[in-house]
Parts: structure tokens; sequence; C-alpha cells
């Protein structure tokens, strides 16, 4: 390295610019650390896109397969053993998820879409190694997209799982709850680690000791 920086100095005396070996290396190892950047934030939205997409396409696959096999407010029953538990009952849904908020499609579109964009956005400020994170956001992204996409096509949301004892809910109301429980739990955790770490670690040591009496 030396040696390097020694040539570079006799080269700039005789006018040769300062762009040679030593100037190489730390250019390349820019340029690799710009590549490894540029990955990284492809493997991110990749992930938050992918979990999305099949959300929404699942979601979408079996409104498409309940419309053309059920009749509407009639329960199917694939398993006759667990019809007094649940069954694929075909109905419509003008307002949110399991009901909540009847005859205001409008808004819950504008909310739904509100909710797509602050995804997209909070989605760039998510530190690396957050893979759960992203699934969860991917989750919500995709099952907002599959209800936004029914109350645009049919005016309301197609919902046809029917437990009995709850409101009849889709596939993407199902991925929205799973995902916004993640979150939950994911901020519970950070908040838990945030209050340990605030601690003095020999506090936390007698602590440990007196519960272990």
């Amino acid at each position: 390295m030396l040696r390097l920086r020694r040539e570079d100095r006799l080269r700039a005396v005789e006018g040769y610019p300062l762009c040679q070996p030593l100037h190489r290396v730390h250019g390349a190892s820019r340029e690799e650390a710009v590549r490894e950047g540029r990955l990284a934030e492809g493997y991110r939205w990749a992930l938050l896109f992918g979990v999305a997409l099949l959300i929404f396409l699942v979601d979408q696959g079996s409104k498409y397969l309940v419309l053309r096999n059920l009749r509407w407010g009639e329960p199917w029953n694939p398993i006759t053993s667990l019809k007094r538990l649940v069954s694929l009952t075909l109905v419509t849904n003008t307002g949110a998820a399991f009901g909540l908020l009847p005859d205001q499609g409008t808004l819950l579109a504008i909310v739904a879409i509100v909710v797509v964009v602050a995804i997209l956005l909070y989605e760039r400020h998510i530190p690396r190694g957050q893979p759960w994170l992203r699934i969860a956001l991917g989750m919500q992204l995709g099952g907002a997209a599959g209800n936004l996409l029914d109350r645009l096509h049919y005016g309301h949301v197609i919902d046809f799982i029917d437990f009995k004892v709850w409101p009849i809910f889709n596939l993407a109301d199902s991925a929205v709850v799973v995902g916004v429980c993640i979150l939950a739990l994911y901020f519970w955790r950070s908040e838990k680690e945030a209050c340990t770490s605030s601690i003095p670690a020999g506090r936390r040591d007698g602590e440990s000791r007196g519960g272990a009496r």
C-alpha cells in the first residue's frame, strides 16, 4: 500500500493523474458496496411484493372459485362432520372486514388506497435484517389490494368463510389480520428489548440472581 501511494506521488509530480492502482482499488470497493446495496434493496422490495402478490392471487383465486361454484347465501359443507362449525357461504359485504362499517364502500376504498401508499412509504424506513416485518406488510398489502379490487369491480367485497359465530369473511381479511398480529408482536418485542437494554447490567444480574433464589 505504501509503495502504491509513493508511486502515486511520483506520478503526480511527473504530471500523471492520481487515478492509478490505489485509486482503482478504492473505486472498486465503492462500486462493490453500491452493487451490494442495490441487491439488498432489490431483495427487500422483492420480499414485500412477492408476499403481497401471493396473497392477492390466492384471495382472488378463491373468490373466483366460489363465484363459479356456490349459490348466493346457501351454505356449502365440503366436510359434513364440520358443518356446525364452518361452512362456505357466498355473500356480499359493503363494509369493512367482518362486516364492520356497512354501506361505506367509497370511504373504505379510499382508506384502502391510503393504506397501500402508507405501506409502500413505510417500507423504505425499515432497517435491513427484518424479513418478518416485510412479510407482515406484504400480507397487509396483498389483502388490502384484493378487497380493493373487489370494491372497484363489483361495488362490494366477496366473503365466503363462515364460522357461524363470527361474521363471514375472506382470505384477504385473514391476511390483513395475521399481518397486523405479526406487526404487533414485532413492536412488542422491540419495546421489551429496548426496556431491557436500558437497565444497567449490574441491576439485571442482581435481579436474575434474586429470581434464582
